[in-house]
């Protein structure tokens, strides 16, 4: 049931962020960034927790995790140092995520030889 339920909520976050491209003229660079900021919203907001919850990697996975993500740690930095964890906690939580990211598009380039178009 726990993979219905993270399939279920998962492609309900993949078809909303399509129809967002296919029925406004957003990018999906503008998209990833409305996804993102989405998750740190409905984490400050309370609503992202009980989502992540119901769904596990359903909701954690896409870019609204990442955001929620980013917005946990800054609040958890901000509870333990003050004004300065504003700045430290996004990293904090973030760095494994992005340096995976990093390391395999590395590595995928490697191996995949991406060639540039003229």
């Amino acid at each position: 049931m726990e993979y219905i339920k993270a399939f279920a909520v998962g492609g309900v976050i993949c078809m909303l962020s399509q129809i967002l491209m296919e029925k406004t003229k957003l990018m999906p660079g503008r998209v990833m960034v409305l996804l993102v900021c989405s998750g740190a919203v409905l984490g400050a907001l309370g609503l992202y927790e009980p989502l992540l919850d119901f769904a596990g990697s359903g909701a954690s996975v896409p870019l609204t995790g990442f955001g929620y993500n980013l917005w946990k740690g800054i609040k958890e930095a901000i509870d333990g140092d003050g004004l300065i964890g504003l700045f430290r906690g996004g990293f904090k939580m973030a760095a494994v995520g992005t340096s995976a990211a990093l390391i395999f598009a590395y590595i995928a380039s490697l191996v995949f030889q991406p060639k540039m178009s003229k």
